[in-house]
């Protein structure tokens, strides 16, 4: 379904497993940080609702959505989580930077999904403009961050 028919942060919080005994990375970029800061508080918000401890989420922030892979990798070497959660927002400009900052991403979370055995959620934003971000960050399309947080709770269960 499209998320212009969809409110992003709806879910059945009584139907998440139990993750009060798990760990959580999230990174954060710092590019666009009105965006991503409210992600992070969405994600935040989300991870300790489900019951997880704040002491068991672990946050770093990295310049931009480019370094988000170095970011979850790092964050995969320090600290013992069961998934890493990376959030930030590339809107669509006149180049095609836009592309490969988004392949590039969603690649490398893909790559330390199979080289850590574990879930590295892609909570980036990729929207034509800054008010579809701000819809999608806890606007009138509900907020990202929440459905990230929601898929790294989904996932670790998994794992």
């Amino acid at each position: 379904m499209s998320s212009s028919l969809k409110n992003l942060s709806q879910y059945q919080k009584e139907q998440l497993p139990d993750v009060s005994h798990r760990a959580f990375g999230i990174v954060k970029a710092k590019w666009n940080t009105e965006i991503t800061t409210a992600l992070y508080q969405a994600c935040y918000d989300t991870l300790i609702e489900a019951g997880v401890e704040a002491g068991q989420i672990y946050t770093i922030e990295v310049p931009g959505s480019f370094e988000l892979t170095s970011g979850a990798r790092i964050m995969a070497i320090n600290h013992k989580v069961d998934a890493v959660i990376c959030l930030g927002c590339v809107i669509q400009g006149e180049t095609r930077h836009f592309d490969f900052i988004c392949q590039a991403v969603a690649n490398g979370l893909t790559q330390l999904c199979i080289q850590y055995h574990k879930p590295f959620v892609f909570g980036v934003l990729t929207p034509n403009t800054q008010q579809q971000a701000i819809d999608r960050a806890g606007g009138k399309h509900g907020n990202k961050g929440v459905e990230a947080a929601v898929t790294a709770i989904e996932m670790v269960a998994l794992f």
